[in-house]
């Protein structure tokens, strides 16, 4: 259930992503538009503005747009979900707690299928392991722990895509520098030093592409291990609390027996 919402919020970011990179693409053909409708003016010395460099740019400028939208999707992906509240909430787990003390698997189960969060849902897998006939301790204690790998492994991969981002990022910007400087040596061979406007552009496209594969792997390095170190934490608290659980239950079954 988790693991669907989940989905559904990301399907959900992703559309966002996608009509943010519409609506920039409609800009920068409205900016085109306006380019060469304005041919005929003198344009002003030293004007840059972000589309300017954006064409400048050249080819490799596609893929790092591509790239930083899918860092603010994911970001925020990550800001609401590597936090508490989808992993365990206190008054839930106080619920499951003198459930558990007493023994009343059904209640138990209401209670995780009307919460789901990951500890709900680890507490439930071992709850399925209960046999009626034999209380087997290990065969819970192992469907928690197959389960918690399976459950606390899902958000950490989107956690992984902004470190891919961060290498990715820098690589297509050095490879645009590349074609930048191809294109430079290749004016040269053609037209010499009589030009050197082209020379100047095609040096221009090389830096920007290396700045803006900078620009995009900087934030992303920076959100990857601030989320890293989030969800570490956010791991251990989650083991702690359904080991504390773990504990009533096998605990309140040994007493019964005895």
């Amino acid at each position: 259930m988790t693991q669907k919402i989940n989905n559904q919020l990301l399907m959900r970011l992703i559309v966002i992503s996608l009509l943010f990179a519409g609506f920039l693409s409609v800009s920068f053909a409205q900016q085109s538009s306006i380019s060469i409708a304005a041919a005929t003016d003198v344009p002003a010395e030293g004007e840059v503005n972000l589309i300017t460099l954006f064409q400048n740019g050249g080819w490799a400028m596609y893929p790092l747009l591509l790239l930083s939208i899918a860092t603010v999707g994911i970001t925020i992906y990550n800001f609401m979900m590597i936090r508490e509240q989808p992993f365990m909430r206190s008054e839930v787990i106080d619920q499951l707690k003198p459930q558990l003390h007493d023994l009343d698997f059904e209640k138990c189960r209401q209670t995780c299928n009307t919460y789901p969060m990951a500890v709900t849902n680890i507490i439930n897998a071992g709850l399925n392991r209960i046999d009626e006939d034999e209380f087997d301790t290990e065969a819970i204690e192992q469907a928690m722990e197959e389960y918690s790998t399976e459950e606390m492994a899902g958000p950490y991969v989107l956690i992984n895509y902004l470190s891919i981002i961060a290498s990715v990022s820098p690589m297509v910007g050095l490879l645009g520098t590349v074609s930048g400087m191809v294109k430079a040596f290749n004016s040269i061979k053609q037209q010499g030093m009589g030009k050197p406007e082209l020379l100047a552009g095609n040096i221009s496209e090389a830096l920007i592409t290396t700045a803006s594969g900078l620009i995009v792997a900087i934030p992303a390095m920076i959100f990857y291990f601030y989320f890293k170190n989030k969800y570490g934490k956010l791991t251990v608290r989650v083991t702690r609390v359904v080991g504390d659980l773990y504990y009533t239950l096998v605990h309140s079954a040994r007493r019964q027996v005895d």
